[in-house]
């Protein structure tokens, strides 16, 4: 496995998971569809830790099968799952949330001087 160097806000804020490293990585690549291997891979996550909990997912629906490629199953983010949206959104807020505050502070203080 390889090493992360920066965590990401999402894993600040919720603790750093097998299980939410996964859904960190497929957050940030939600357009493309992956093998196991590759989420494990990519997630930081143990390919044994992965399908330990894979088909739970799949069962919830967090994650769906997207196509066949060889003998390997790709899969990727449900995006119409309401659960995995709200997930989304979080990710947004966490990342953009403190851009925003500061932005905000900036502008009072500047009208503060200007006045």
């Amino acid at each position: 496995m390889k090493q992360k160097e920066i965590m990401s806000p999402f894993l600040k804020a919720l603790g750093d998971t097998p299980k939410l490293r996964v859904l960190d990585f497929l957050i940030d690549n939600d357009l493309f569809d992956y093998n196991l291997t590759e989420i494990a891979r990519e997630s930081n996550v143990s390919y044994n830790s992965l399908m330990s909990f894979f088909d739970e997912f799949v069962e919830k629906g967090i994650i769906i099968k997207t196509r066949k490629q060889g003998k390997s199953n790709l899969y990727k983010l449900n995006t119409d799952n309401l659960f995995v949206r709200h997930l989304i959104r979080l990710d947004v807020e966490l990342a953009v949330g403190p851009l925003l505050k500061e932005t905000k502070s900036d502008i009072l203080k500047k009208e503060v001087l200007v006045a």
